[in-house]
Order: structure tokens, then C-alpha cells, then sequence
């Protein structure tokens, strides 16, 4: 009775036998991820974590000062000028770019020689942000080179300056995001709108519903995963804008050009003031993980999962 009492031990340790054998060999495939992010995520983020928490100029020794360049940041009239500009970029560029884009993938969605506009519109994606600075820098220029105020002055009318009035040159900044960010949200779009079944829209055509009604009680609806990710990743890119901004405006000479990541960039090789910069940086970190929060706690309401 006992030998056959024991009997199906046999099998049970051999699948724990089995399991440990496999989960070696998740461990050992999944190492070199886990090698990559704790040398270049877990380690510098770390390092900053600890930065932020001291004074140090980057030669002399370090001076523990706690939360003070936290505090210092957040009363620091730049600092929080900073903040406001990269806000003010968030909110022109995102909700903009994103109804343009929409709208231009719906109007190419179906339609002839889409694939020739679909490259179009996307190679100001591909082109470099240093070109594209340059570009922009003749077009938007405030003289007799300046593309736009020359097309306007024509016109009888009086374009402001753009790249030098602190009043316009956030508008400046977003109208050259826009234009380099729209090809690769119509690409996103376009594939969402291919995951519409046509035999729904089709039904609607059969029941009376105009093209704006379709649009508007289909199309959006089922494409608010798409508008949802994208979003995400349009807000998170506006917060770290930086080096197209800082070839197109020197961030030195206009205080309305200066984003939180210039401000990191100041503190950090400017000013030698590496506990500020690490302070800054990490504000920066949490108000993105907020915003992303608050996105992820709304899009409950307005995101449909179901096809």
C-alpha cells in the first residue's frame, strides 16, 4: 500500500523539475534586459535621486542639503516660468496636432494614391530636427529673408516676431512641432482607421447617416485607442522638447523659449549646479508620471475597447 501510496510523487517532481529547468532559461534570456536597465535606467536614475539631495558643482566635494533643491526649484521664478512655457507648448501642440492629424487620415483613409501623400507627410518625421530648426529659422525670420513676414507684408499685413517676441515665440515653436510630429500621427491614424470594419460603416450608409454623422458616432469612437495612445505619447514628447527649440531660439535670449528640459540643461552645463539640475529633472519625471496618471484614470470614460 505504501509503494503504491507514493507512486505519483514521480510525476509531480518532475514537473518541478521541468518548471525549474524553464525557469532558467527565462532568467537566462531575460538577463541582458535586465543588465541593460539597471546600467542605464535603474543605476542613473539612482545616481540623480542622490544628486538632487546634494550641492556639487561637479569638481569639489558634495554638500548634503536634503529637500532644499527640491524647494529651491519650486520658488525659482525661472524654474516655474519653465514650467508655464512647457505647459503652454502641451497645449497647442497636442490637442492641434492630433484634430489635424485625424482629420487629414480620414480624408486620406480609401482614397487613390494615398501611399504618395502617406510619404509626404511623413518625411518631415524622418528629417532631422536640426534641419528642420534651420529651415524653419528662414521662414519664421523677422528681416527681408524672413519667407512668412515677406509673404505677409506683400499681403499689406504686419507679422509679429516671431523668434525674438516672448509673446510669439512659443506659438513659433508649436507651429514647427506640429509640422514635424503630423506625418507620424497620420501614419497611426491611418492604421487605426483600417481596424474599423467597413460592413459597420456600411450599414450606416444603408440606415440614412450622413458622412459627418458616421464620423462622428463610429469613426471617433472606435478610434479612441488610437487618439488615446497617441495623446499619451504627444504630451510626453511636448515635455521633453528641447533640442529643436534650441536650434531654432537660442533659450539664452528669450525667456519665452525656455522649457523645463533647457532648464535642466542650464543648471546642469551652464551653471555647474548638478543638485539643482538633478532636482529639476526628477520635478520633471513627476509631473510627466502625474499627467500620464490622470490620462490613464480618463480614458475610462471616453476610450472604447470594444470593436
Amino acid at each position: 500500500m505504501a509503494a503504491i501510496a507514493k507512486a505519483p510523487a514521480r510525476p509531480a517532481r518532475a514537473g518541478r523539475g521541468v518548471r525549474t529547468r524553464d525557469g532558467w532559461w527565462a532568467g537566462l534570456f531575460l538577463a541582458p534586459q535586465v543588465a541593460f536597465l539597471l546600467v542605464f535606467l535603474v543605476v542613473p536614475l539612482g545616481y540623480a535621486v542622490y544628486l538632487s539631495l546634494v550641492q556639487w558643482d561637479g569638481f569639489g566635494p558634495k554638500t548634503f542639503v536634503g529637500l532644499g533643491n527640491f524647494t529651491a526649484q519650486l520658488t525659482d521664478a525661472d524654474f516655474l516660468r519653465a514650467v508655464w512655457n512647457t505647459a503652454k507648448l502641451a497645449l497647442i501642440t497636442v490637442p492641434v496636432g492630433l484634430v489635424l492629424a485625424v482629420l487629414i487620415a480620414a480624408g486620406l483613409a480609401g482614397i487613390k494614391g494615398s501611399g504618395f501623400y502617406r510619404v509626404l507627410y511623413f518625411m518631415p518625421v524622418v528629417t532631422s530636427s536640426v534641419a528642420v530648426a534651420l529651415i524653419w529659422q528662414v521662414i519664421l525670420a523677422d528681416d527681408d529673408n524672413g519667407v512668412l513676414n515677406s509673404t505677409l507684408r506683400r499681403l499689406g499685413l504686419d507679422g509679429p516676431d516671431w523668434l525674438g517676441d516672448p509673446g510669439w515665440v512659443i506659438v513659433a515653436i508649436a507651429i514647427v512641432t506640429i509640422w514635424s510630429s503630423l506625418g507620424l500621427n497620420v501614419v497611426i491614424f491611418l492604421a487605426g482607421l483600417q481596424t474599423i470594419p467597413p460592413q459597420i460603416v456600411e450599414a450606416a450608409r444603408i440606415d440614412g447617416a450622413s458622412s459627418a454623422r458616421i464620423f462622428r458616432s463610429i469613426t471617433l469612437p472606435m478610434l479612441s485607442p488610437t487618439i488615446f495612445f497617441s495623446t499619451v505619447v504627444a504630451v510626453i514628447s511636448s515635455f521633453q522638447a528641447f533640442d529643436q527649440i534650441y536650434v531654432l531660439v537660442n533659450p539664452a535670449h528669450n525667456e519665452g523659449a525656455r522649457t523645463i528640459v533647457y532648464q535642466v540643461y542650464k543648471l546642469g552645463f551652464k551653471d555647474f549646479q548638478f543638485g539643482m539640475s538633478s532636482a529639476a529633472a526628477l520635478i520633471l519625471l513627476v509631473l510627466t508620471l502625474l499627467v500620464t496618471l490622470v490620462q490613464f484614470a480618463a480614458q475610462k470614460r471616453f476610450v472604447h475597447y470594444d470593436s
